[in-house]
């Protein structure tokens, strides 16, 4: 992060670059979590990281695809392909439509986000449902469904922020994809297979110039119940060569171990990347450019229409004055919510109760049903044989969906009232009334 004097804060509003300054050494000199720094206003984002498990699925018939395919092989490469597909929009689409990085609002506990993507031609509807799980620490946890192709992916995430000479976030948590391949001849009725994926690390590049944007680091997996396993290095650019967002990835079974691999998978995960059979005359398959792949937007109810705990209706008044650059009225709003949760939590300890999950609930690793999840997890050293080293304390758990909580699931979806968002209310009618004013 060299700079001459004249570049520190080049990309900062010339009313901004004082705050932007302070802010830069106070995160220099913090010690503890960076989420709970306030970041200078032309920083802020009117999004909450709720929404961020949008990301997973906005290009549909890619996360169907492999439930569509009846060789093994070629399965778990369309997860790969489809797995790379989704980082451009998890960690570059927001830099491209604002100039660059924001800090997100932080999701409050029982925060929702739910939509549809839909589509008129074989892909069918995906339903997506992200929810706020913890506050302290704050995770995330979402299920992505695809019925018409039985293809499930649930998830959750924590994120551990830290600085030195940049801001690093680690990403702690995991995601499981599940499908049933088609039937064939050979296999009239297949059995249904699970696939694990951890997370990437990340850190923020350009800070000091004041246009920050993410850049993946170091390494994830993909290891699937058919003994396919998949592994993704990421680098950037460095002082010398190399380009930004870069990454090389390469799948293999585990029967023949990593340096047999079967394909492998290069390029930018930004930009364009390039597949190709691993032996041979290592001959390519495809060349794939995510900025070309056209996305599909998830479809949420009107603002009127939604439960009062949902993202975009809770957050209206903060989002529209951070549009609007209105600090002051941000502050008063966000405090409003802020306040109403702490509140919350105080009433819950005297009432010595906890906050109700709608759609997920925390698992114990050591019962039967998590036992596939652990065998994955300890393929690649992500846990033991007893489902230690998940690192389920900095995520108060580890979280899975909970179908039945979902099936027909419509407003109110949570049981307490308007309190929570600092809406003096009795009852769900009164609650839906103060939403109209929240």
């Amino acid at each position: 992060m060299t700079s001459t004097p004249k570049d520190v804060g080049s990309g900062v509003p010339a009313q901004s670059r004082g705050s932007w300054s302070s802010f830069l050494k106070s995160i220099a000199s913090f010690n503890g979590d960076l989420s709970s720094l306030t970041a200078p206003p032309f920083i802020l984002s009117s999004t909450s990281l709720v929404e961020y498990s949008a990301y997973w699925a906005e290009h549909p018939a890619l996360f169907v695809a492999p439930a569509r395919e009846p060789n093994p092989e070629k399965r778990a490469l369309l997860v790969l392909k489809w797995f790379l597909s989704t980082l451009h929009q998890q960690y570059c689409t927001r830099s491209e439509k604002l100039g660059s990085e924001k800090k997100p609002l932080n999701p409050f506990l029982g925060e929702l986000y739910i939509g549809k993507w839909e589509d008129d031609g074989d892909v069918g509807e995906t339903k997506l449902f992200s929810e706020q799980v913890s506050h302290h620490p704050p995770v995330t946890a979402y299920a992505i469904e695809n019925e018409k192709h039985g293809v499930h992916l649930q998830g959750y995430n924590a994120q551990k922020a830290s600085f030195s000479s940049t801001i690093n976030v680690k990403q702690i948590g995991h995601a499981l994809l599940t499908l049933t391949p088609p039937a064939t001849a050979e296999n009239p009725s297949p059995e249904r297979e699970s696939y694990l994926i951890t997370l990437p690390s990340l850190h923020i590049e350009s800070l000091i110039y004041g246009t920050p944007f993410v850049e993946l680091n170091r390494s994830t997996h993909i290891v699937s119940s058919t003994g396919y396993i998949a592994k993704i290095d990421y680098s950037g650019k460095g002082w010398l060569s190399g380009k930004k967002n870069t990454f090389s990835a390469f799948l293999y079974h585990e029967s023949e171990g990593e340096k047999k691999p079967l394909y492998t998978a290069d390029g930018q995960w930004s930009d364009t990347f390039v597949i190709k059979e691993a032996w041979g005359k290592k001959r390519e398959i495809e060349k794939h450019s995510v900025k070309a792949s056209k996305t599909t937007p998830l479809a949420i109810a009107a603002l009127e229409d939604q439960d009062i705990y949902e993202s975009r209706r809770a957050w209206r008044d903060v989002a529209e004055a951070i549009e609007r650059g209105d600090m002051d009225t941000t502050t008063i709003a966000k405090s409003k919510i802020e306040n109403a949760q702490r509140e919350l939590r105080r009433v819950e300890r005297e009432d010595g109760r906890e906050w109700e999950r709608r759609f997920f609930k925390c698992v114990d690793l050591a019962t039967g049903d998590q036992e596939a999840f652990v065998k994955l997890a300890n393929k690649i050293g992500l846990t033991d044989s007893n489902g230690n080293g998940i690192e389920s304390d900095k995520t108060n758990g580890v979280w899975r969906f909970v179908p039945d909580a979902a099936k027909d699931a419509k407003p109110p979806y949570h049981q307490e009232n308007g309190r929570g968002l600092g809406l003096v209310v009795e009852g769900a009618e009164g609650a839906e009334d103060a939403g109209e004013e929240a």
